[in-house]
């Protein structure tokens, strides 16, 4: 198991990330334009850096939904490698069998 608290920091990064994407999108959207003033852009630029950092959407780490494990994460599933072993061999994940040679 990972610390709780990663996982809660983690937990609170989504958060901001939902509560400022459309300020932010707004924000990079006039940064991106080509034709809009240079001041303009660098004013939307300065609102933008001004925003929280942890509510960039790359800042989010995927995690396992069962263990909070950061690494070896299948997204399709949302499940680390050893969690998806752990539910694959006690056949709670339909179409999933263990091979064997």
């Amino acid at each position: 198991m990972a610390k709780t608290s990663s996982v809660e920091k983690n937990n609170r990064r989504r958060k901001l990330v939902d509560q400022f994407a459309a300020k932010r999108k707004a924000l990079k959207d006039i940064v991106m334009d080509q034709s809009k003033p240079m001041d303009e852009r660098f004013r939307a630029q300065l609102k933008l850096s001004a925003l929280p950092r942890n509510s960039a959407k790359s800042r989010i780490r995927n995690r396992c939904e069962v263990t909070g494990r950061p690494r070896a994460f299948y997204r399709k599933l949302k499940l680390s490698r050893i969690a998806l072993r752990d539910l694959g061999n006690n056949g709670q994940i339909p179409g999933l069998v263990k091979s064997s040679w």
